[in-house]
């Protein structure tokens, strides 16, 4: 087009696309099943009690085979208790030192986990 053109330039509308257009009328969000304590809403909250609960059992199962393996370890081998770092033998490093990074571990793996859990049916339930 020229300067001294009449016509004024065209317009054009931009929109999104109708693929990322939300259903409306028929939705139900979550938060509303849960405050009016239906049988959907009652299922999103059994649904995070279940997972939080199966997250604590592998947590707990996985310490406690790595625990009890500490002493079946020191059984199978014996000859591990008369080796000594600094006059202190290996079975009580191992039991007083080797214990707590793994309690902390444990720990840590928990809360990660548990936060993700529940940011993800925090995600859910503002999905409104």
């Amino acid at each position: 087009m020229t300067e001294d053109s009449s016509e004024a330039p065209r317009r054009v509308r931009v929109t999104a696309p109708r693929t990322a257009a939300r259903a409306t009328g028929g939705s139900f969000p979550v938060a509303r099943e849960m405050a009016e304590q239906s049988e959907v809403g009652q299922l999103f909250v059994a649904s995070l009690i279940r997972s939080q609960l199966r997250l604590a059992l592998v947590v707990a199962g996985g310490f406690l085979v790595i625990l009890i393996g500490i002493p079946v370890l020191l059984a199978v081998f014996p000859d591990i208790n008369s080796v000594t770092i600094l006059t202190v033998p290996i079975p009580w490093l191992l039991l007083g030192l080797g214990i707590y990074p793994l309690v902390i571990g444990c720990a840590v793996l928990y809360i990660r986990s548990a936060s993700r859990n529940e940011r993800r049916f925090q995600d859910l339930v503002d999905d409104d």
